[in-house]
């Protein structure tokens, strides 16, 4: 009478293991959440100035991509590229699980970089198991990636399909936390820049000198 109990409790705890979120997942939850309550602001003023001029089609871009398993969603953004709200805008994807905040591009169906090796095998059968292992179906798409912060470098092996296929193959939550604080260093490194040169644009030789200088000294 005692054994099944025990047994269900077992069960119990080994299917809650398997249900229970990783720790890539729970990254995204509270990370892509807070980011989210943080751009809020900015995207209420960015999709009200986009209301007001009317544009076609809408405040919001819709696209169809494929994520983890081959699963089909419409992708949103602001129809915008200004202070990166557009990619701000799919935070909500990252929260309700269609992106990651680290993962390959999200890819749309007639992409032919989402069409696995095999796909056209002689049988349905070998078709669908080879699209089963494809590793792009293997983890979903991200906000950004491996390929989007190395793409620039201009050497040879920093291919975006061979970086994107590296990550899903060595990915961790280490890794997504490198990448997302290399994908931040640069808008800000920027954004410094700029703020920099327009500091100095509007300083001259005049502001360095003391007081009572002529230029006849």
């Amino acid at each position: 009478m005692q054994a099944q109990p025990r047994e269900w409790t077992w069960e119990w705890l080994r299917e809650w293991r398997q249900a229970r979120p990783s720790a890539k997942r729970v990254l995204d939850l509270t990370l892509g959440s807070a980011l989210l309550a943080l751009a809020a602001p900015l995207l209420a003023a960015g999709a009200l100035a986009l209301a007001a001029r009317r544009p076609p089609g809408g405040v919001l871009t819709r696209s169809p991509r494929i994520g983890q398993g081959g699963h089909l969603f419409v992708l949103h953004s602001l129809r915008t590229r200004r202070l990166r709200l557009d990619l701000l805008s799919r935070l909500l994807h990252v929260v309700r699980g269609d992106l990651s905040l680290v993962g390959p591009e999200p890819l749309t169906p007639d992409d032919e970089r989402a069409r696995p090796p095999g796909a056209d095998a002689d049988t349905p059968e070998t078709a669908a198991t080879t699209a089963a292992r494809h590793w792009r179906q293997e983890l979903k798409p991200g906000l950004t990636g491996l390929a989007q912060v190395r793409s620039r470098s201009g050497m040879p092996w920093d291919e975006p399909a061979l970086l994107d296929q590296h990550y899903a193959e060595h990915h961790w939550v280490g890794l997504d936390l490198a990448i997302l604080a290399r994908a931040a260093h640069a808008p800000l490194r920027r954004a410094i820049r700029r703020l920099t040169r327009h500091g100095k644009a509007h300083l001259s030789d005049t502001d360095h000198r003391r007081c009572g200088y002529s230029a006849a000294e």
